[in-house]
């Protein structure tokens, strides 16, 4: 485990593998941790270096009473990758994570990566009134803005566990592994509300369609039918990003927002075909969203 102090004064906690391998940096989702990434961290280390983060308000970083959108946490990655002295590295971000990284892309450009792996993350998380319903639905929005508004509140309300707990459990299709479902409702826990409920409001008011044709390096774009991430949202990512690679996990590999938990193996490697140039597989459905 190591440490940095942001320039907001917020202590972040990650985890280095180390090593002279390739550096590949994971971010977590909204509400979760980088023991996410447990797996990751034995099946894809010591073939490379493997970083992980507990961003603000998360796991046993600090939870300061600011800085909880997007724009920031993707700054507070930017001062790790420089604390760490990476120059060139590879990229991973999940759900929110993917988010994150598409604001750092956006913000400060993708000179420093080399590749990039997005993981079951929307494009546009909320349905604003100015997208058509095409748009909605190709951009994988989940919430309108009412829904938006009454899920904030439920979270900050006297009910709030109760609610983080079913917002996860909606993750998942089917009978969920009982030591997964678990371990993900027990990760949500580190997060209090003051910097969750601000946080999710400020990560499903994004909207980074805009960004997504100007990513000009190797990306690989993953989801899984079982999720509820659409599938379809996936591969509209895969589309606007030139020369996108895509892989949706079937059902019967993974079946929900959490491929990496529910089938390490599978997941890892996927991924580290994709990272080392190898021939990863690719998704056989068209890569059209019409």
């Amino acid at each position: 485990m190591g440490e940095l102090t942001t320039s907001d004064g917020v202590r972040l906690v990650y985890r280095d593998s180390g090593g002279e391998a390739p550096a590949l940096v994971m971010l977590h989702g909204w509400g979760q941790t980088q023991a996410m990434f447990e797996h990751q961290l034995a099946g894809l280390a010591p073939a490379r270096r493997v970083i992980t983060l507990d961003m603000r308000g998360h796991g046993v970083s600090g939870k300061p009473h600011h800085g909880y959108r997007i724009a920031r946490l993707a700054a507070d990655v930017l001062q790790l990758v420089d604390h760490l002295g990476l120059d060139r590295f590879d990229a991973l971000g999940w759900s929110m994570g993917a988010s994150v990284w598409w604001s750092f892309i956006d913000q400060y450009g993708t000179g420093r990566l080399r590749r990039f792996v997005v993981v079951d993350q929307p494009s546009a998380v909320a349905a604003v009134p100015w997208m058509t319903d095409e748009e909605q639905r190709a951009s994988g929005a989940i919430f309108d803005v009412a829904g938006l508004l009454e899920l904030g509140a439920a979270l900050a309300g006297p009910d709030g566990e109760r609610v983080r707990h079913d917002f996860v459990r909606s993750m998942f299709s089917g009978s969920p592994d009982p030591a997964v479902l678990s371990f993900v409702a027990e990760q949500i826990k580190s997060t209090p509300p003051y910097a969750g409920v601000p946080l999710l409001f400020d990560h499903c008011a994004q909207d980074w369609r805009d960004v997504l044709p100007r990513i000009d390096l190797p990306t690989l774009v993953l989801g899984c039918d079982g999720s509820h991430v659409s599938p379809r949202s996936q591969e509209f990512i895969a589309q606007q990003i030139p020369d996108a690679r895509l892989h949706i996990f079937p059902t019967a590999v993974a079946n929900s927002h959490f491929p990496f938990l529910e089938n390490p193996a599978a997941f890892n490697s996927v991924v580290e075909a994709f990272l080392s140039d190898g021939p990863a597989q690719e998704d056989a459905r068209p890569r059209s969203t019409t």
